[in-house]
């Protein structure tokens, strides 16, 4: 298991020095100069890896090539949008990097209602409340919507939910392969494989679709197109915002054995139907320590990195990608990872 850092590039208040004294062995990080749908430049990704390796670090994985809407629901100017992808990749594996994270969300990417919800310890964190994402007024666009999302118009938006009108889980399932079905067998003669990150949080929002929700759903990605390029990653968080797939996050690695290329790694609390916040990786509602063991017993050998800290310390930043508690996630992590790995060793 290969212990990563994610950074958001040059921009990033949290600096490559910074992340050089965290006990981890590598970045995760992507062109985010570059728009959705667009191929990227091989020479960008190159200049990405040797900013990072002249900090004295190495460039793991690549998170995230953005899928563009007109493929998620399917419309005739998909095929453009999947070349580019397939370009990306290339440029991606033509670099050395093996490894790429995407998502298939539909409109919005991972969001929260709150991003700086108290907690009793004088932290801040994220947090989730359906209740209050129903309550919100979307017709002067998505400015108010705490999260990564890209912004958009109430115009834009308007039209992006006449786009979606109708769209079944089926069809969203349907254009999924579509697309699987010609990048993958880009990406494994690239060398690169490619990881689906499961939705966040795992269920519709906003009135738009959602199908990467649960294990279930991530091995049926696996089996759309059976190949080695073609895998996914475990985020914890996500799949454990849902109380039962939480509690079946063990089992979910061992049914995903081979296909899991890149981990992320958080704890939430859940605080009602459809509802949670985030909390420091060794307290919440989630087995951390379990979720090592399996993917140790399993073989998992791939790139893992502490997912969305707290702010704490009177850190101001990035919600949810400050450096202080990502760091002590990282630590935490690397004690389970190590105790396993003794224990694992001590087995045989």
């Amino acid at each position: 298991m290969k212990l990563t850092f994610r950074w958001y590039g040059p921009d990033d208040p949290v600096t490559l020095g910074q992340i050089r004294q965290i006990p981890i062995e590598g970045i995760v990080s992507a062109l985010h100069h570059i728009p959705s749908g667009m191929p990227w430049p091989e020479t960008d990704v190159a200049q990405l890896r040797e900013i990072i390796e002249a900090a004295g670090l190495r460039l793991e994985a690549v998170e995230s090539i953005p899928v563009h809407e007109e493929v998620k629901w399917g419309g005739p100017e998909r095929e453009t949008y999947i070349d580019a992808f397939i370009r990306s990749v290339e440029a991606v594996g033509a670099v050395g990097v093996t490894v790429v994270c995407y998502n298939f969300m539909p409109v919005f990417d991972w969001l929260r209602t709150d991003l700086e919800m108290p907690l009793d310890d004088g932290s801040t964190a994220l947090c989730f409340e359906d209740g209050v994402l129903e309550r919100m007024d979307f017709s002067d666009g998505t400015g108010q919507l705490p999260g990564w999302a890209e912004a958009y118009s109430g115009e834009e938006l308007a039209e992006l939910r006449d786009r979606y009108a109708g769209l079944t889980d089926d069809a969203l399932w349907e254009n999924l392969a579509y697309f699987l079905e010609r990048v993958v067998p880009a990406a494994e003669a690239a060398g690169v494989r490619l990881a689906i990150h499961p939705d966040d949080p795992p269920w519709a929002v906003a009135g738009f679709p959602r199908i990467i929700t649960s294990g279930n759903a991530l091995r049926r990605v696996t089996q759309i197109v059976d190949s080695p390029a073609n895998g996914v990653t475990l985020c914890t968080g996500s799949l454990g915002a849902n109380p039962v797939e939480g509690a079946a996050l063990p089992e979910t690695i061992r049914g995903l054995a081979g296909r899991i290329y890149f981990v992320h790694a958080r704890n939430v609390r859940v605080t009602g139907e459809r509802s949670f916040h985030e909390t420091a990786h060794p307290f919440g509602d989630l087995d951390l320590p379990a979720v090592i063991k399996a993917l140790v017993d399993v073989g998992f050998d791939g790139p893992v990195r502490p997912d969305h800290g707290r702010m704490i310390w009177g850190e101001e930043g990035r919600p949810g990608y400050g450096l202080y508690d990502r760091a002590l996630g990282a630590a935490y992590l690397r004690g389970l990872i190590d105790a396993q790995r003794m224990d694992h060793q001590g087995r045989k």
